[in-house]
């Protein structure tokens, strides 16, 4: 008999879960400001205080799926579990805590589950389609090319920019000059390895996906209170990525806090994040990017449930 999924993703800024049930409607989807990556850049090892707060939303999470009848799941783990020395004995904790397993996702293989989920339900156009996943630690950019998914991951997560170079106070000359740099340092790295990403041509459709892209969408329509219908699949043009990342930067983090749609812990590393999806956009040639809530999510547990079917 079929039976409900969960997939859980232990991002570098966020831990997220999706029920769904054997059609693949979602039953459940949450989100929690987790920071697991907080000072790995600098130590090279997750710290107690990230994990432990990790752990305790697995926790909440293991208490959701059993009361969904949940039995099946996968937890992945992205950048800030890829870079740190203690990355192991974290998923150890992590398949104790929620009952199933977890792993670590390579960077491509992060960019194919993205791609999967965000094209799940995307009205077919005729163009080519790449997806541009803005995580903390790492960004993420997939395309489908002469028939595969064909993905490449960089070190340019907002939260690795923003400790790297940015910093969370009102941004100066200076800063957003090493940033930019930064970005385009890792640009000019993934399009010497990947240059099929980087010439998909001017009919280019920019799918953005996690919660820089999420956050500006929610900026963007002045929305008190997150609403998956406004947020998902909202256009937003290049003019409107500049126009926040300056007018949020030049605001120190708590003020960010008062603007409609600032989601509460991503004050600090929204700017970082904005830099990079202008970098992207202005590298890919494309004047518009379109809002995903489909995710990684997705494309993880439409997997399970065709492994499980």
């Amino acid at each position: 008999m079929a039976e409900p999924v969960a997939a859980v993703d232990c991002g570098s800024n966020s831990t997220r879960l999706l029920i769904t049930d054997p059609e693949g409607r979602a039953m459940a989807r949450e989100m929690r400001i987790t920071r697991l990556s907080e000072g790995v850049d600098a130590s090279g090892e997750l710290t107690e205080v990230a994990v432990a707060r990790t752990l305790a939303v697995l926790e909440e999470y293991h208490g959701l799926c059993e009361r969904a009848g949940v039995t099946r799941g996968l937890c992945v783990a992205t950048s800030a579990v890829r870079d740190a020395r203690n990355g192991g004995a974290f998923l150890a904790r992590a398949r104790e805590t929620l009952g199933f397993d977890a792993v670590v996702l390579s960077g491509e293989d992060e960019a194919t589950y993205s791609f999967e989920g965000a094209t799940v339900d995307l009205a077919e156009e005729g163009r080519p389609v790449a997806i541009l996943d803005v995580g903390g630690g790492s960004t993420e950019i997939a395309s489908r090319v002469d028939g595969r998914v064909l993905g490449y991951s960089m070190q340019i997560g907002c939260v690795r920019v923003t400790e790297r170079a940015l910093g969370p106070d009102p941004v100066d000359a200076e800063h957003a000059t090493r940033a930019v740099a930064m970005i385009e340092s890792a640009l000019e790295a993934a399009a010497a390895a990947a240059p099929e990403l980087f010439a998909l041509g001017p009919d280019l459709r920019l799918v953005g996906l996690a919660g820089t892209v999420s956050t500006l969408a929610q900026l963007d329509a002045g929305l008190d209170h997150y609403d998956r219908a406004v947020v998902h699949h909202r256009r937003l043009s290049r003019e409107a990525v500049l126009a926040w990342r300056d007018r949020l930067g030049s605001e120190p983090p708590a003020a960010r806090l008062g603007f409609p749609g600032m989601v509460a812990g991503r004050e600090d590393v929204i700017v970082a994040g904005l830099y990079v999806v202008d970098a992207v956009m202005a590298r890919l040639g494309v004047d518009e990017l379109l809002s995903s809530e489909s995710d990684i999510l997705d494309g993880i547990a439409g997997r399970l449930r065709l492994s499980f079917a």
